[in-house]
């Protein structure tokens, strides 16, 4: 059964367009978009394992513009 999440991504000032497109180039990432708020960025993630979406979280997380993630897990 696929696991579906969306992140929710604090960036650096004015970085939010650039990570935004660095993540949608990431396998498992359905769709990224900067947005207005607490937070800059918001990715869905569908994978096929929990394993395989800490795999992506991971390489999101690599990302030096990105000072903060929030993972909700869809039930």
């Amino acid at each position: 059964m696929p696991v579906k999440a969306y992140i929710l991504v604090v960036t650096a000032v004015g970085k939010e367009t650039d990570v935004a497109n660095s993540i949608k180039r990431i396998n498992g990432v359905k769709e990224a978009n900067p947005v207005y708020g607490e937070y800059d960025v918001v990715a869905e993630i569908v994978t096929d394992s929990l394993d395989e979406l800490n795999k992506v979280i991971s390489q999101i997380r690599k990302d030096p513009s990105i000072l903060r993630t929030v993972t909700l897990i869809v039930m």
